[in-house]
């Protein structure tokens, strides 16, 4: 096969003909372009149907390895990729290539070499031509990431998806990581405001939204918040409510997904190590409170939902569902004020105006350090030269098994041990008053607002103020909104609404056409700050799923404050 015929175009980066391992006597023509790798067979008979095409987006790495036979002057690369199967989910797949065209394994070495090379850059976005030249320092230097894992996330199996999946994933991309075990609530929220923030370049969550929500907060309530929130943070879904990681998901150019395919698909864009910016919102409560949003702040059905639907935890994703339908059949509406600032500029494919009929204006409202690094794992410590070798075997021949793991456990931790057992969780210590820019937009609660406000009151089924466009894995509240919009995006749901339509809003939600099914309680604004007055004496008040106060409060936006780990779409799609 010539290099031409591999694309449609596309320029080719590499072209070489290699050895298989294990099976002696296959030879294969290997062609390399910015979007993927072309595999076809030759010997021992060359036949279309045995060409293989490994898009670059499920490729996780790629390692030189060396045999263990003395004299044997051949080297070795292994491809790691998780192509998705015919029905559906991810399975990982090793290719293992023997470089022999030249007499020596010096040769033959840096031919594995320039390929590994050329590999990793394509993972890691760095740009490459034709007449690149491909040394080792084309690459970025290894990312050291911090990863913090809820044993008890969704159905608990947060930790075994960590040990089986994750953890040999970012080894296949070189990433140096410790991973700590959180054991309570808030613990990671103590962790990170005593950290040394310049040995990590991010900080990772394995677990559901509100691990990260700890994380976020964590951060803010630094005396050095201003660059502390710079950090990069990013989730690896594994819990019960993956909203976030749903919208990674879509940005990374993927298809919808659950479960651990989700979670497989999170952990690829996590190898590729691009960022964006993450906008926060700033909610202020009624008591004076103030905490950071990267998700949602929800009031009635929602909040409902994501409350009483805890009881079923242990069903994982399937508790929202199941709460979703008991909450439809005791259907309540709340009465209150919601005012809001406009967004200066409509988003693209956006409704320009809020869609509820039945929305009047109103007038302005009358006044009414750090704790020690337990549970520990890390692979900083070990000394082996990762990819020079192939694992041990009893055989002189390399394997394309998984390679040998860059990670080791730590003293305190059992890798092989079952994950610990859920315990009372003692009160959560309080925490310092976050700093954080000026909420200039907003006056302060109870004082009127300015008149280039919007006022509405009434009744309402629920209130949804969400920054990204997903409230859960598979639920696109905001099929517009993409990462540091700098707005937040607010829907509303007016009384009158059947059970009937609100399920159909609903499933629509899933793939993110709810707003043209003309629903005429349904509403949105894209705004750039809010306040929201219950006048409901009895409710449920959530920011990013967790229970707050109830009582009124307001948030403005802080568009691109932190920063999000969530990988570019591969070149060339």
């Amino acid at each position: 096969m010539s290099p031409d015929g591999a694309r449609a175009g596309e320029e080719t980066l590499l072209h070489g003909e290699f050895g298989a391992h294990p099976a002696r006597g296959t030879r294969y023509a290997l062609t390399l372009t910015l979007s993927a790798l072309h595999i076809q067979r030759l010997v021992p008979r060359p036949d279309a149907e045995q060409r293989t095409v490994v898009p670059m987006g499920e490729v996780s790495g790629c390692h030189t390895l060396r045999s263990l036979a003395p004299g044997e002057p051949a080297a070795f690369f292994a491809v790691y990729a998780y192509p998705r199967r015919r029905r559906g989910g991810r399975r990982r797949a090793a290719r293992t290539f023997r470089v022999d065209g030249d007499g020596t394994y010096e040769e033959n070495q840096a031919v594995a070499e320039r390929w590994a090379t050329v590999i990793k850059c394509l993972v890691r976005g760095v740009a490459l031509g034709g007449n690149t030249v491909i040394t080792p320092e084309l690459l970025p230097r290894p990312r050291r990431l911090l990863l913090l894992v809820n044993p008890f996330g969704g159905r608990g199996q947060a930790w075994q998806w960590c040990q089986n999946h994750v953890l040999p994933m970012i080894s296949e991309a070189d990433l140096s990581f410790n991973l700590i075990q959180t054991e309570r609530q808030n613990h990671a929220r103590e962790l990170v405001r005593g950290l040394n923030l310049a040995e990590w370049d991010g900080i990772v969550t394995l677990s559901g939204d509100g691990l990260l929500y700890e994380v976020v907060n964590g951060l803010m309530e630094r005396p050095d918040w201003a660059k502390a929130i710079k950090t990069p943070v990013g989730i690896l879904p594994c819990g019960s409510g993956n909203a976030l990681a749903g919208a990674v998901n879509q940005h990374g150019g993927f298809e919808p997904a659950l479960g651990l395919d989700l979670l497989l698909n999170c952990s690829l864009l996590l190898c590729r190590g691009a960022r964006a910016p993450l906008d926060l919102l700033s909610v202020t409560l009624a008591s004076g409170t103030r905490i950071f949003s990267f998700l949602s702040v929800a009031w009635g059905f929602v909040s409902d939902v994501d409350v009483e639907s805890e009881r079923f935890r242990p069903l994982g994703p399937a508790r929202f569902t199941l709460g979703t339908a008991l909450r439809l059949a005791s259907l309540h509406t709340y009465r209150g004020r919601l005012s809001y600032l406009p967004a200066a500029q409509p988003l693209p494919g956006a409704p320009h105006r809020p869609l509820a009929r039945s929305a009047t204006a109103m007038p302005p409202p009358v006044p009414p350090h750090g704790s020690p690094l337990h549970r520990a794992v890390s692979d900083m410590a070990l000394a082996e030269e990762r990819g020079l070798h192939a694992p041990a075997a009893r055989s002189p021949a390399p394997s394309p098994s998984p390679p040998p793991s860059p990670f080791s456990p730590s003293r305190d931790l059992d890798l092989t041990a079952d994950p610990p057992q859920p315990r009372a969780d003692p009160a959560p210590p309080s925490s310092p008053a976050p700093e954080g820019p000026a909420d200039d937009l907003l006056p302060p609660l109870g004082e009127p607002l300015p008149p280039e406000w919007v006022t509405l009151e009434g009744d309402f089924v629920l209130l949804l103020a969400i920054s990204p466009s997903h409230l859960g894995a598979d639920l696109v509240a905001a099929p517009f909104a993409h990462f540091g919009d700098g707005v937040v995006h607010l829907c509303w749901v007016r009384a009158g609404v059947s059970r009937a339509a609100l399920l159909r809003l609903f499933l629509a939600m899933e793939r993110g056409t709810h707003f043209g099914l003309g629903c005429p309680q349904l509403a949105y604004a894209a705004a750039r700050a809010f306040r929201l007055e219950p006048l409901t004496r009895r409710g449920i008040l959530t920011v990013d799923g967790e229970r707050v106060e109830y009582g009124p409060l307001q948030a403005q936006v802080h568009g691109g404050l932190g920063c999000l780990l969530t990988g570019n779409p591969p070149c060339g799609s």
